[in-house]
């Protein structure tokens, strides 16, 4: 299933919406830590697309129960943002006190795995939640030890 994105900032709200109403119908209640979370990726990801791109997008959700798959068959939530853009999406380091640039580090915390690669003239970024993660199990593969985890974000100790 997709949504069509205009590369307007208003779009992030509305694919939001879109993926929360792709979960009812998945065995994914709105209510659990994998919703959640799969919605701040939804905001994320789409709001790199239409924030650093300004080209149109398209929003993929592959979820179980969709695509023909049974509700308990699919483990994995795959999140998937293709854009006309050719420019790599790059991790920022930003300052303590910056109010962006976060996102790609969020999602690298959160997602079980991502990455992203060409697409025609633009390319696809993808990220995919395992159903049976514990929170933070993504971010403390990709960050190492040293991690303590808030509601399935990560931090390091200081």
């Amino acid at each position: 299933m997709q949504l069509e994105i205009r590369p307007d900032p208003a779009e992030v709200g509305r694919a939001r919406k879109w993926a929360r109403s792709r979960l009812a119908g998945s065995g994914i209640a709105a209510d659990e830590p994998l919703a959640e979370t799969l919605i701040l990726l939804v905001s994320e990801l789409v709001t790199n697309a239409v924030v650093h791109t300004g080209c149109p997008a398209v929003l993929r959700l592959s979820l179980p129960g969709s695509d023909r798959e049974g509700a308990g068959e699919s483990v994995t939530v795959r999140l998937e943002v293709a854009d006309s853009s050719d420019r790599a999406p790059v991790p920022r380091c930003v300052a303590t006190d910056a109010t962006g640039g976060r996102g790609l580090a969020l999602v690298d915390g959160l997602a079980d795995r991502w990455g992203w690669s060409p697409e025609g003239a633009g390319k696809r970024i993808w990220c995919e939640l395992d159903r049976c993660s514990e929170p933070g199990q993504g971010a403390a593969v990709a960050y190492g030890s040293g991690l303590a985890t808030f509601e399935g974000l990560a931090f390091e100790a200081v």
